[in-house]
């Protein structure tokens, strides 16, 4: 684990700003800007460069089997363009010994995001059943917030593991 200091959570709150950019534009515009995409991958290098868990390889392979999953669920139109770069840029952060839980953290609040969306609205979700997923319901699910929380959840979850179980414990 790493050392838990100032810089370590200066760059863990640095990388909110721009996923929750991504995870905004997506909700309003179902667009998740390459800038915001630059931003995640340009805070890696310091976040390397301060000794994080996952080493700079464990790293470049995570974003590697991210992207590449993710190409092949953008070929068969499952995802966006946009969620598989934030996902592979994101990925940089947890490297390859969290990338399953960061996959998994993405895909429950992406299927959370998805029951709300059809609590939200059951004609929809009833035309849906009936059509059994074959009709055109409009711009899907902004898969951007999913990938965005999994990110900060792994990410925290790893710094937050790292202190020292006396602080935890209030003492």
């Amino acid at each position: 684990m790493p050392h838990l200091d100032a810089a370590h959570l200066a760059v863990a709150a640095a990388l909110i700003a721009p996923l929750l950019w991504a995870a905004a534009s997506d909700v309003l515009d179902r667009r998740i800007p390459n800038l915001s995409v630059l931003a995640v991958i340009g805070l890696y290098p310091v976040w390397a460069l301060l000794g994080t868990a996952a080493g700079f390889i464990s790293a470049l392979e995570a974003a590697g089997i991210g992207f590449a999953v993710g190409f092949g669920l953008y070929y068969f139109n499952i995802m966006g363009a946009g969620d598989v770069k934030l996902f592979a840029a994101a990925a940089l952060f947890v490297g390859l010994g969290h990338l399953p839980l960061y996959a998994l953290a993405t895909v429950l609040s992406g299927g959370a995001i998805a029951v709300v969306s059809l609590v939200a609205r059951p004609r929809r979700a009833a035309v849906m059943f009936a059509l059994r997923g074959k009709g055109d319901f409009g711009r899907g699910i902004p898969y951007g917030v999913a990938i965005a929380f999994g990110a900060v959840l792994v990410v925290w979850g790893e710094l937050l593991d790292a202190l020292p179980s006396s602080l935890l414990a209030g003492g």
